[in-house]
């Protein structure tokens, strides 16, 4: 049995991978460079993590929600983007989402990562230069011809785009069976029935009326909050296979998807969703759908297995917050916060609210323990919108980071980002990022990350990956009337990592969506989900990045592949890239896990 293992050369000497030592080391040890408004040098696990890269990456973008002054509220809601690599070449490239409308001259825009680490915009004639009321994207292979597909996300409609042999794309969603004529947001593939092919879940907002107003307490026009406009169903779409010729299904064809919302069961429940995120919630190894909710309690679709799903977020304890209330959920984050080997769950708020921490067990349950996980000692609060957890620091423990930016008029004394439109300044606010202290306990790093923190907007999408391929996680951010923002990983002192692509051979080589993959070295085990749709409208590396710590070399791995299949592959060291080919690994029973808990409900098959 055998694995292809692709060791990273030494980050290339470009602009992306200069080093700041010799510029903020002096700075940083006299107590001059210590973060946003503080005067000491912060302490070691508080150092700088990031750095702004936007201005000499090439990517220029502001985003354009439309006419300013109407207060129509899809104007606020979106847009988000994505780092994929549309053309297979071993770099991430970006795709950024507009909402000027559909007669707008701002289109959405595709760049090009070239080899020295820029960026170029060949939006034209890419077939992804579109415009309308954009919201989210959404990157998955729907014809397993090993080529990324995107899916946009509207007001009123979605579009689906297929690639053409990394060369440009070309939309096929009137012929795709595709149908969603309501308030898209976020979006994410997965194979619901393990049949080989892509499905499609998509958030729908809320039914909304842009005839009505919602003026402030002084009378001057603002935009509407959720309350007062029903919410919508989640919309499945199950694939039907790539077509070609007389309706065989091939890899390479067109996809062809039929409407099953109402037999799958999600039109029993519906919501103002947000945020969408496709995982195994209860270890039956089938992929269950969680859905976050405006205002109203979240819903998680459980997998029956038999094409069918129920909505058990209450009985899980998903579906409110810590008092039992519902919250203003808006992004997702996954990740195992304390290293038992069971995810857990991280969902944005508002800033008079509190962010939800689900902590999960045993298996299947979740309690919200944010309050004991040190995120309510936060140095400024804010509205947040696209989440993740991620090992920005290499210390074997996942970090958090999180956007902000209001939906309510308000005030900021921070300096706005440039290029943030004057409209947009009353409803911008900084980021956070939190550190994990390797038990689940958080601690807010913000004022010691100027350059993702200090400054101001209206942050809406977050999305990482490893733009330089030096193993570090980098971060894309989307504003709402303002800059899209790249941060490069300048973190010092990083332990070591690992960042494993993992492929379907027979599915067209395309990416194992839905794979859980587990790493064991130095008496631990690390885990991973394999998947881009998290965050906030974004679609993410759909490689998975592991930081180690002082482990320098890795035991053994396991992948747990989306048709239920496991296998084994051999460790080796650390500090690599590797991808992991199903078919050519060692078949062997899942790694014990933590029980499942007994919910009194049988699983129905």
């Amino acid at each position: 049995m055998s694995f292809r293992a692709t060791r990273l050369s030494a980050p290339r000497r470009s602009w992306l991978g200069s080093s700041l030592s010799a510029v903020l080391g002096p700075l940083v040890g006299a107590g001059i460079l210590a973060g946003c408004g503080r005067d000491a040098a912060p302490p070691p696990a508080a150092a700088r993590w990031f750095e702004n890269i936007t201005a000499r990456s090439g990517l220029q973008f502001i985003h354009d929600a439309g006419p300013a002054g109407k207060h129509l509220v899809p104007e606020q809601i979106g847009s988000g983007g994505a780092l994929f690599d549309y053309d297979n070449d071993g770099r991430l490239d970006v795709y950024l989402v507009q909402n000027g409308g559909p007669d707008s001259k701002s289109v959405n825009r595709l760049f090009h990562q070239e080899l020295d680490g820029r960026f170029q915009d060949v939006s034209a004639g890419s077939g992804l230069d579109v415009a309308g009321f954009g919201m989210g994207v959404a990157v998955g292979d729907v014809n397993n011809d090993g080529w990324p597909d995107v899916l946009v996300t509207e007001y009123r409609a979605v579009r689906l785009f297929l690639n053409q042999g990394g060369r440009r794309f070309t939309e096929v969603t009137a012929g795709s069976g595709l149908d969603n004529p309501r308030w898209a947001t976020a979006a994410a593939f997965l194979d619901y029935d393990r049949d080989g092919w892509l499905d499609l879940v998509v958030a729908n907002y809320l039914d909304y009326d842009p005839a009505l107003s919602c003026p402030d307490a002084r009378g001057v026009p603002d935009f509407c909050g959720p309350h007062g406009f029903p919410g919508l169903v989640a919309k499945l779409f199950h694939n039907l296979g790539a077509r070609k010729n007389a309706g065989t299904a091939a890899a390479g064809g067109s996809p062809w998807f039929e409407d099953v919302t109402i037999s799958s069961g999600l039109a029993a429940a519906s919501g103002r969703g947000l945020g969408v995120l496709c995982a195994d919630f209860n270890g039956d190894r089938w992929p269950d759908i969680f859905i976050a909710d405006d205002s109203q309690p979240n819903r998680l679709f459980l997998n029956r297995q038999d094409g069918r799903f129920t909505e058990e977020a209450a009985l899980r304890g998903v579906a409110l917050n810590a008092m039992g209330q519902t919250a203003a959920n808006m992004g997702v984050a996954i990740g195992d916060v304390d290293g038992d080997g069971l995810f857990d769950l991280f969902v944005t708020h508002l800033a008079e609210e509190s962010h939800a921490l689900w902590r999960q067990g045993p298996r299947g349950l979740f309690q919200d323990r944010q309050a004991g996980a040190g995120l309510s000692a936060q140095g400024w609060r804010g509205t947040g919108f696209g989440a993740l957890f991620g090992d920005f620091d290499h210390d074997g423990s996942p970090d958090l980071a999180f956007v902000n930016g209001r939906v309510k008029r308000g005030t900021e004394t921070a300096p706005l980002v440039p290029g943030t439109s004057p409209f947009w300044a009353a409803y911008a606010q900084r980021n956070q990022i939190f550190a994990n202290d390797g038990s689940g306990k958080f601690r807010d790093v913000s004022e010691f990350n100027p350059d993702f923190c200090g400054q101001a907007a209206v942050g809406r999408g977050l999305a990482s990956g490893d733009l330089d391929n030096d193993g570090a996680l980098d971060l894309l951010v989307t504003s709402a009337g303002g800059p899209a923002q790249l941060f490069r990983n300048v973190a010092p002192r990083r332990g070591h990592w690992l960042v494993i692509r993992a492929l379907l051979p027979a599915q067209g080589g395309r990416d194992a969506c839905g794979a859980e993959i587990i790493v064991q070295a130095g008496g631990r085990r690390w885990w991973r989900l394999a998947h881009p749709s998290f965050s906030y409208l974004s679609s993410n590396d759909p490689r998975v990045h592991f930081g180690l710590g002082p482990v320098a070399t890795v035991d053994s791995i396991q992948v747990l592949w989306p048709d239920g299949s496991t296998e084994n592959f051999p460790g080796g060291p650390a500090d690599r890239a590797l991808v992991l080919r199903q078919g050519t690994g060692t078949i062997s029973e899942p790694i014990p896990r933590p029980a499942t808990a007994d919910t009194g409900q049988k699983e129905k098959r």
